[in-house]
């Protein structure tokens, strides 16, 4: 028994000797491509979750190496490198990773290494964000960066989403952030502040600074959240700046690229909504007809009026409904019409969208080129939207120490929307109300689905027809714009640049506003049926000099015919 006792021990000692002489301590330093020490850097042995982190200083202490171990050096935004354990010193020096987009800020002025750049910033790839079937890459930013709030406060293509990157509030009364595309400011062509783009107006429409361009032409957004921004913009960038960085061609690849998306949408449902079906809502009008409020010497005269106001009408103009069973009859016909205006007003149409892209490079040049072409016959009912983009972007190594760019792009929309005026705010009860509204998603939510939807019913004293008005109340707009640019950077020596850049942006914007004469809106300025209509209706003319003049039309024969134009020229130079 002691002999077996001495054996064992024997045994013991001799595995730990032969352990320790297959492990090691190995020390060394860890540097970038200029010698500077790589602190926080990452010593692993691969294969184990055993490893240590670079001093500052640049060194490092792993112990318990095993003999022909692999360490793996690495740092963020570096390529990776490994050695076998063979020798107690290993030294190890880390290059940039030329394809880890990551680890450079691009401010639109310059580029930084993440590592030096001390504000708030957050880098997104358009690819991972890109959502198929929307034209309008900026409505893809929602819920994809910490702390930038996006609402998509209008479907109608244009109308810029309302961003908030610095938070809600301002003394100025404006929190809306800055485009920087490739370096140039995109201004708007109209002011709309942050809390006007949800007012329906159709300056809306053109509030988007960047919906002329193509989404397939975009790389990569730079978000500036903190201070920072105002460091490099000024005041202007108090809301913080989204830096837009288009694609470019790489040396020694070619390629020709084609996209195609073909969208359709789904219809609205009233399922999704708590709203009255036309036997509920008939069910409240006999109430209020028993109850003396639909009593036909108002609604004959009123502004508005729907199911009874036509039976009144009918009543007085002919000898349909002059019995009782032929009014019975004509409200249970309403009663079971259950009109579907979601169906009737929205569409299943096809949006399709197509983009060619060319790009080539060497040592010397670099080429990208683009085409694209978007056509959305409209969700609803007198909307549509075609809009065509070209892009061209060169770059040129002149020297070893010389870049010459050259980027031109340009973009034409023509978009077909339903007729609106300007929202109008009570400033004693806060009330918003807009004359003439006849939005597609407005009229489905708020209309009774008693009403027959091939009839005419009364409003602002008019007839009206939602498909008659939609037809005869229409927006025009054409949207021109174009860019072109250069750049020139010399490096005359290592981490230093100097830039030279130059653009001249040309936009030509046009909303004409088309009411013709048998539409509801000129009618209305015509109603004067009788004295009472005469007297209430406020879109009639009474002379303000004459106390006893009656209130007359004066709308021409014609119609109405308005149209706003904006044109911008503007010049960005910078050195």
């Amino acid at each position: 028994m002691k002999r077996f006792v001495i054996f064992f021990l024997l045994c013991l000692w001799t595995a730990g000797y032969a352990y320790a002489q297959q492990t090691r301590t190995v020390t060394g330093k860890v540097v970038d491509e200029t010698g500077a020490p790589m602190v926080g850097a990452v010593i692993q042995i691969v294969g184990t979750d055993d490893g240590t982190t670079v001093d500052i200083d640049g060194n490092y202490t792993l112990k318990n190496v095993p003999e022909n171990a692999v360490l793996r050096a690495y740092f963020l935004g570096y390529v990776p490198v490994e050695k076998r354990a063979v020798a107690d010193r290993i030294d190890f020096d880390l290059v940039p990773d030329s394809e880890e987009l990551a680890s450079v800020v691009v401010t639109g002025m310059q580029r930084l290494d993440r590592r030096v750049f001390t504000g708030a910033t957050d880098q997104l790839q358009a690819e991972d964000i890109k959502l198929d079937g929307v034209g309008e890459i900026a409505r893809s930013l929602e819920g994809r960066s910490a702390g930038v709030s996006v609402q998509n406060v209008s479907g109608t293509f244009g109308a810029a989403p309302k961003i908030r990157i610095r938070g809600a509030s301002s003394i100025y009364g404006d929190s809306k952030p800055i485009w920087v595309v490739d370096g140039v400011i995109m201004e708007d062509v109209v002011d709309v502040d942050a809390n006007s783009l949800s007012s329906g107006d159709a300056t809306t429409l053109i509030s988007s600074a960047i919906s002329g361009l193509n989404p397939d032409d975009i790389e990569s957004f730079q978000i500036l959240k903190d201070g920072s921004a105002t460091s490099i913009y000024g005041a202007r960038a108090m809301a913080g700046v989204i830096v837009v960085t288009t694609k470019k061609g790489k040396a020694g690849t070619s390629r020709i690229s084609y996209t195609g998306e073909f969208t359709t949408r789904m219809k609205p449902r009233y399922s999704d909504f708590n709203i009255m079906n036309s036997q509920d809502q008939m069910s409240v009008y006999q109430e209020l007809k028993e109850k003396g409020f639909l009593n036909m010497a108002e609604l004959s005269n009123a502004s508005i009026s729907g199911v009874y106001g036509k039976m009144y009408d009918m009543i007085n103009n002919s000898t349909l409904l002059n019995t009782e069973a032929a009014r019975n009859a004509y409200l249970r016909e309403a009663e079971y019409r259950n009109t579907d205006w979601f169906d009737e007003l929205f569409s299943n149409a096809m949006m399709h969208n197509h983009s060619v892209s060319i790009s080539s490079g060497t040592d010397k040049s670099s080429f990208y080129a683009s085409l694209s072409a978007m056509v959305d016959p409209g969700w609803t009912k007198s909307s549509s939207v075609n809009r065509y983009t070209a892009n061209i972007n060169t770059s040129y190594n002149l020297s070893k120490h010389l870049t010459f760019n050259m980027l031109a792009n340009a973009s034409y929309r023509k978009q077909k929307a339903p007729g609106t005026l300007a929202q109008d705010t009570d400033p004693v009860t806060g009330e918003v109300k807009r004359d003439f509204d006849i939005n597609p998603y407005s009229y489905a939510i708020n209309t009774s689905r008693t009403l027959d939807a091939n009839e005419y019913y009364k409003r602002n004293y008019a007839p009206f027809n939602i498909f008659n008005e939609l037809e005869n109340n229409y927006m025009d707009l054409n949207v021109i714009d174009m860019k072109y640019q250069a750049e020139l950077r010399y490096k005359p020596i290592t981490k230093v640049e100097l830039s030279a850049l130059g653009a001249v942006r040309y936009q030509s914007n046009s909303i004409q506003h088309n009411i013709k004469d048998n539409s509801n809106q000129a009618m209305a300025y015509r109603a004067m049926d009788n004295s009472t209509i005469r007297d209430a209706n406020p879109f009639l003319y009474q002379d303000p000099d004459n106390l006893y003049a009656l209130p007359i039309t004066v709308l021409p024969n014609g119609g109405i015919y308005e149209r706003t134009n904006y044109d911008m020229l503007s010049t960005d130079f910078r050195a």
